[in-house]
């Protein structure tokens, strides 16, 4: 069979009919005591899993980090949450709205190890990570520090902010391959002054899946008095994450990306000494002290996608966060182990396990990263997108549990191909 008829033949399998919540809990029962690590590596229970997505037969999609494709049940949920706001008009809007927020937020701290007390919904990670940013009490001559690794929508508020009110930005490098924990901790320790006043780290940096130890990074920063504000744009839904036991100030995350759901959904965790510190984007009315709502007020909004947050956290749990972060953890493990020694192949990501999940990037030597993402898709029906900034250049590729190995075959075989 040809990868065109291959990428075909899959993706109508998909189409058929979807897998809703009450046959998915029938299914998930059944294996509920196979090892964890069986599982992952077991392509008929993720092909099950694969009927609850639609499909593109066009082309292998192996760019879910910028936006997770939702699965049918959330789909669904969506789409009844909004004719149930539609019909009920104002009176929704004037009546429950504000209740049924704050009890997505609690399902969401739930979920993510912390109190509801210390998150609000918000839209995305960079207007959550933007309110702290813009509403930090800066003062001129305080420093931040950051990497260039980081999102660039974060960066270019801190430039407004040096701009604005005089802060001194200062920007650390993260090796992509580095010796040890303690190599990145020093890494920021090293950039600290005494006016240092907050630090930005990624959990997981976008453009290569790299984990970093969030923790050691917290605990070193306090005892130097600066506050750290954590990038998790792609970890809820994609690995286990307990906010808390990170000892951060501050985590951003989207809920749009690994979580799967629909755009317009994303987190912030605000430690309870720092709530009524920062300043809102949107002024608020008054509000009791330690009201994290006082961080929270958008304007009226597409609520539908907020209450699709309790859809998402359903099907994830049903599926089990333990079970999806293996499936990726071994979907990423089985194309990278097969070109990390290819000579004219470069792996951008760490080697070790626990530095990455699902998300890596790989380049080829002497080739620019947007001429290897056009013929993957020009010449292999590969969808991926290309980085070439940072000391990072190649594709960022991040597959999803409706991935299927034999897809990945198709890409292996690409690389090889293009880096012979």
């Amino acid at each position: 069979m040809n990868k065109r008829d291959f990428i075909k033949n899959i993706s109508l399998t998909a189409l058929g009919s979807p897998l809703y919540l009450s046959a998915i809990n029938s299914w998930a029962t059944e294996i509920e005591h196979v090892p964890i690590t069986t599982l992952a590596q077991q392509d008929d229970f993720w092909l099950k899993v694969r009927q609850d997505y639609k499909l593109k037969p066009d082309y292998i999609n192996l760019e879910s980090g910028y936006y997770n494709i939702i699965p049918t049940p959330t789909l669904d949920g969506m789409i009844e949450h909004a004719k149930m706001v539609n019909y009920e008009g104002s009176h929704y809007m004037r009546t429950v709205q504000w209740d049924n927020k704050k009890r997505m937020a609690q399902k969401l701290a739930e979920l993510v190890g912390c109190t509801s007390k210390n998150v609000i919904i918000t839209r995305n990670t960079t207007e959550s990570l933007d309110l702290v940013i813009k509403g930090f009490p800066w003062k001129e001559g305080d420093e931040a520090i950051f990497a260039e690794q980081d999102y660039g929508s974060m960066k270019v508020m801190f430039d407004q902010v040096s701009k604005r009110y005089g802060v001194v930005n200062k920007i650390v490098s993260v090796p992509n391959h580095p010796k040890s924990d303690e190599e990145i901790v020093e890494l920021y320790a090293n950039a600290i002054t005494p006016n240092t006043k907050l630090l930005m780290v990624c959990h997981m940096i976008n453009i290569t899946g790299h984990i970093l130890p969030i923790k050691k990074i917290c605990q070193m920063a306090h005892k130097k008095g600066v506050q750290v504000m954590v990038d998790g744009a792609h970890c809820i839904g994609h690995f286990e994450v307990n906010i808390e036991d990170l000892e951060c100030d501050y985590y951003g995350s989207s809920l749009h990306k690994w979580l799967a759901v629909p755009l317009g959904t994303g987190l912030l965790y605000v430690n309870d000494k720092h709530i009524d510190t920062l300043w809102p984007i949107f002024a608020e009315f008054k509000r009791e002290p330690g009201d994290i709502s006082r961080l929270n007020h958008i304007g009226t909004h597409p609520v539908y996608h907020d209450l699709s947050i309790e859809n998402a956290i359903d099907y994830y749990n049903i599926l089990g966060g333990e079970r999806k972060e293996a499936r990726l953890r071994y979907l990423k493990e089985y194309w990278s182990s097969q070109v990390r020694d290819h000579p004219n192949i470069i792996v951008n990501t760490p080697a070790e396990k626990l530095r990455s999940c699902g998300i890596a990037n790989v380049g080829i030597k002497n080739m620019k990263p947007a001429e290897m993402a056009k013929r993957l898709m020009d010449d292999y029906k590969i969808f991926t997108v290309a980085i070439d900034s940072a000391n990072v250049q190649g594709c960022r590729i991040s597959p999803n549990v409706f991935t299927l190995s034999e897809e990945l075959d198709v890409f292996v075989n690409a690389l090889k191909e293009m880096a012979s």
